[in-house]
């Protein structure tokens, strides 16, 4: 169960990156930015079964692993201003940081997943992911807004 769950994680995680590749030649909008965190929050109905649930310290501890992971990518995620339109630059770099977050990940679930029951193992991974997703977001986010300010001065800074 351990195999197959890391082989459809690296599958998912590979379809991610081909999607973010894509993703960054059409234009950039805060709908873009914010709805997938959105989506990604519905995997928290799996602490529904018992099974999946993690001790807060345990869950506490993915959160901060996924932060400190997200700064790699909050670093190589910048906008530009093409045709009047925002688009999230390409770095050379994100893809390799994403391949690296993803074989990381495999190393930790192989390792923990020697002590951890598969479900217990996977919410881990799922909270780790969404720790990382949400800074990431937020910080584009705001630069998105940054960068949709400069180009158009009289905007004025507003919410959602």
């Amino acid at each position: 169960m351990l195999i197959f769950s890391t082989v459809v994680g690296a599958l998912m995680a590979l379809g991610v990156i081909m999607i973010r590749l894509k993703a960054s030649k059409k234009p950039a909008t805060i709908k873009k930015i914010i709805l997938p965190p959105f989506f990604m929050a519905t995997g928290f109905f799996m602490f529904v079964l018992p099974e999946a649930r993690v001790p807060l310290y345990e869950a506490m501890e993915a959160l901060l692993v996924g932060a400190a992971f997200s700064l790699l990518l909050i670093r190589t995620s910048k906008f530009e201003i093409k045709n009047n339109k925002i688009y999230l630059t390409r770095s050379k770099a994100f893809v390799f940081i994403l391949l690296g977050l993803l074989v990381v990940r495999i190393a930790f679930k192989t390792i923990i997943g020697q002590s951890i029951p598969v479900l217990q193992t996977s919410s881990l991974f799922f909270i780790l992911a969404f720790g990382m997703i949400v800074p990431w977001r937020v910080a584009m986010y705001y630069q998105f807004r940054k960068t949709e300010r400069s180009h158009n001065p009289e905007l004025h800074q507003s919410t959602l």
